[in-house]
C-alpha cells in the first residue's frame, strides 16, 4: 500500500510539474533548437553574438516602429529587464522593420524605455533564419543558448503566471 502512494504521488507530481502554463501566444518547444553564428548589431553597429551569453536567460525580442502590438508590449518588457526574480535574464528588443536609429530612439523615448538597449537586425536578417511569422515575436535561449520557447504576438511580460514561469530558466 506505501508503494501504491508513493508511486501515485511520484506520476501526479511528475504531471504537473510538466504541464504548460496558459500563457497566451507561448509555444514551448518539443525539442531544444540549436543555431549556429546568431549576431545582430547595437547602436554603434557592433556585432553581438549570442553565443557571447551562454550561461544566461535570452531573450530576443523581435519589433518594429510601426507595430501596433509591439509598442503595447514593450513597457513591459522594459519593466522585466529590471524585474528583482530574474537576475540572470538579457534582453535584445531587436528591430527588424528597417527602421533608422532616430526613428528607434524616438519610438523607446515616447514609450519610456529606460531599462532596455536599441539592437538592429543584421542585413541577413534573423526573421529569415528563425522563421518569424509576425511581429512581435520573442524567444526565448536558456543557458546552452539553445531555443525553448517563443511567443508569437504580444504579451504581458510582467504577467504573474509569465514571472513564475519564466524563474524556472533564470
Amino acid at each position: 500500500m506505501r508503494f501504491l502512494i508513493i508511486f501515485m504521488f511520484f506520476v501526479t507530481s511528475t504531471l504537473f510539474a510538466n504541464e504548460v502554463p496558459k500563457i497566451k501566444n507561448l509555444v514551448i518547444n518539443k525539442e531544444l533548437k540549436t543555431y549556429d553564428n546568431i549576431t545582430f548589431f547595437d547602436v554603434n553597429e557592433k556585432s553581438i553574438k549570442l553565443s557571447d551569453f551562454r550561461g544566461k536567460l535570452v531573450l530576443l525580442n523581435f519589433w518594429a516602429t510601426w507595430c501596433a502590438p509591439c509598442k503595447e508590449e514593450m513597457p513591459s518588457l522594459n519593466a522585466l529587464k529590471v524585474n528583482p526574480e530574474l537576475d540572470n535574464i538579457e534582453i535584445f528588443p531587436i528591430n527588424v522593420g528597417k527602421d533608422g536609429f532616430k526613428k528607434s530612439e524616438k519610438f523607446f523615448k515616447d514609450l519610456n524605455i529606460n531599462n532596455l538597449n536599441l539592437y538592429f537586425d543584421n542585413p541577413k536578417t534573423l526573421a529569415m533564419d528563425f522563421s518569424l511569422r509576425g511581429l512581435p515575436t520573442t524567444i526565448f535561449f536558456n543557458k546552452d543558448s539553445q531555443e525553448f520557447a517563443r511567443v508569437i504576438g504580444s504579451i504581458d511580460f510582467e504577467e504573474k503566471e509569465f514571472i513564475n514561469w519564466i524563474k524556472n530558466y533564470n
